[in-house]
């Protein structure tokens, strides 16, 4: 027995919790998992919830690195950890979102999951005053680390090895006295307002339920408009979205009287379409929720910031991502920089193309219009981009306009908010200057 002047926590074998404490961690688990730090992304959660339910199994000395890397994300046992950093990157993830996650929550849970830098073993804190007043044990608090069954009490109370009939959760923690000592220990009017306050707490929470339902209904009777439908699933509780817009630079051997804009090139500049697309985007997603819109360069752009974000790509062939990321669909820009054009991969023969015949300011331009999962980012993706300047444009007049979206669902279908889809317009150009989009083709999987 030892006595100690502040709380520390010595790890040890792992301790299985207690039912309770498993329900109201698994419990709050679920509830950063639904959020929008997580829903939105495969990886993310799958590492949070394997790490949870390992510590909560009292297998926390198995989370390690490569462990994780063949579990989780189904690396091969002899994997280079160095040269592939899965666990690592996305751990740094998990640790920002639920730090992330706390900080907007608004309110301060009974129970918080945090993961300590440099570790996979998670640590689940009971926040200051969210306990009732009335647990505690001898008036000292305690911690309490997972992987451990040790207990440490402070200003000289003394440590308690082994079992524990109910312990706390992390550090700063009170440590709670056992349910019969407990009840022992209130008066009978305790026990009654501790009653009536337990019953206040259902009706509550039976009124919430009912509110919630009613909400629901609502919103089955009142179907979303066609341009809620195409942008609902990319902003789903996002304050902010990321707009990246490929650059240019003046080449006059080219058609277009542009090339793109290497990551070598310190100042591009983008076309007047381009920045009119932007300002229609920023528009929407204004009216959408209070979105805001940051913009990137695609030259500069790594893949790490593509992932698990919602994004949207302006730009075909001045943006490399649009590029790599729709070559697997079936309508995607054809890879050829002198043959610019929109191709069809079910049928080899189809191709949109701007006519080099015409001045460049007087030919009708295409563009691709697509919003789909993708399993590189693992991320949805929205795509706004012309075969030329006009075509992306014409491209957010239609993502942002419900008549065009009202087009777009009807030849998609009703259910087509929850599944990928693309759409090739046409675009009229008089003047250098953007006409009115029309259909062409669609393709919805």
């Amino acid at each position: 027995m030892t006595g100690m002047s502040k709380a520390t926590a010595i790890r040890e074998a792992g301790h299985p919790l207690s039912k309770p404490d498993r329900e109201a961690i698994l419990l709050e688990l679920q509830d950063v998992l639904a959020s929008p730090h997580f829903c939105n992304s495969k990886r993310y959660p799958a590492l949070l919830e394997y790490i949870v339910e390992k510590t909560l199994a009292g297998e926390a000395d198995l989370l390690k690195e490569r462990t994780l890397g063949v579990e989780v994300f189904d690396r091969p046992a002899s994997y280079d950890t160095n040269a592939d950093t899965v666990v690592r990157y996305t751990a740094g993830e998990v640790r920002k979102r639920l730090s992330l996650y706390y900080h907007e929550l608004g309110r301060r849970p009974r129970i918080r999951i945090s993961l300590p830098p440099g570790s996979y073993v998670p640590e689940f804190i009971h926040e200051p005053g969210q306990l009732d007043p009335s647990v505690e044990s001898h008036g000292q608090p305690a911690t309490y680390t997972p992987n451990s069954h040790v207990f440490a009490a402070i200003d000289g109370v003394t440590q308690q090895h082994g079992e524990t009939s109910l312990p706390a959760f992390a550090e700063g923690a009170p440590l709670a006295a056992s349910r019969e000592d407990e009840s022992r220990a209130r008066t009978p009017g305790q026990r009654s307002a501790r009653t009536r306050r337990r019953w206040i707490a259902l009706v509550a929470a039976v009124a919430l339920i009912a509110l919630a339902a009613a909400g629901w209904r609502y919103r089955a009777v009142q179907p979303r408009t066609p341009l809620d439908a195409f942008w609902t699933p990319v902003l789903h509780d996002q304050s902010a979205v990321t707009v990246c817009i490929g650059g240019s630079v003046f080449a006059q051997n080219s058609f277009s009287g542009v090339a793109t804009a290497t990551k070598d090139v310190d100042y591009p500049f983008v076309s007047m379409q381009t920045a009119s697309a932007v300002a229609q985007l920023s528009a929407l997603l204004e009216r959408s929720g209070g979105a805001t819109t940051q913009l990137q360069s695609a030259a500069t752009t790594p893949l790490t910031e593509l992932r698990e974000h919602p994004i949207i790509l302006l730009g075909a062939y001045n943006n490399q991502w649009t590029l790599r990321l729709v070559q697997p669909l079936r309508f995607h820009f054809s890879p050829d920089p002198n043959a610019e054009a929109i191709v069809d991969e079910a049928h080899p023969g189809a191709r949109w193309a701007r006519d080099p015949s015409l001045p460049y300011s007087s030919a009708d331009d295409y563009a691709l219009v697509a919003r789909f999962r993708d399993t590189t980012t693992d991320s949805w993706i929205v795509v706004l981009a012309g075969v030329g300047r006009n075509g992306t444009e014409a491209a957010a007049q239609f993502a942002t306009s419900p008549h065009y979206m009202q087009l777009l669902r009807d030849q998609a279908g009703a259910n087509f908010s929850n599944r990928n889809v693309e759409a090739v317009l046409k675009v009229s150009v008089i003047d250098g200057k953007t006409g009115a989009p029309s259909l062409m083709a669609v393709h919805v999987w």
